[in-house]
C-alpha cells in the first residue's frame, strides 16, 4: 500500500468516526489506529497500531488545515504550524456546522 493510499484509509476513517460524534464531542487519533485490521496494518507495513501514530497525526494536522476537521489539545483548537509544534495528547472533531 502505497503512503498515499495509507492517508486515504486514514482519512477516510478518521472522517467516520468524527461524524459519528455530535459535535462538539471528539475522538482520539488511537481510535483511528485501532480501527485499522490486521490486514491494513500489514499492507501498510506495520506490526502494531500503535506505529501509525505519527502518520495519523500528520493526516489529522492535514485534514485541519483544508479544514475537514479541528484539533485540540487540552479541550482548546490548536492552530499550530505542523504537529511537530505540539506535544502531548490532542483530540479532533469535525467541523460544526
Amino acid at each position: 500500500m502505497s503512503q498515499n493510499t495509507a492517508s486515504q484509509l486514514i482519512k477516510y476513517l478518521t472522517t467516520k468516526l468524527c461524524q459519528q460524534r455530535e459535535y462538539p464531542k471528539t475522538i482520539c487519533p488511537s481510535e483511528v489506529a485501532r480501527k485499522l485490521s490486521r490486514e491494513e496494518l500489514d499492507v501498510i507495513g506495520l506490526r502494531e497500531w500503535r506505529e501509525a501514530m505519527p502518520h495519523i497525526r500528520k493526516v489529522a494536522w492535514e485534514m485541519c488545515k483544508r479544514g475537514d476537521v479541528e484539533v485540540l489539545q487540552k479541550g482548546v483548537v490548536i492552530d499550530a504550524a505542523t504537529p511537530d509544534d505540539v506535544t502531548g495528547p490532542i483530540r479532533v472533531r469535525a467541523i460544526q456546522k
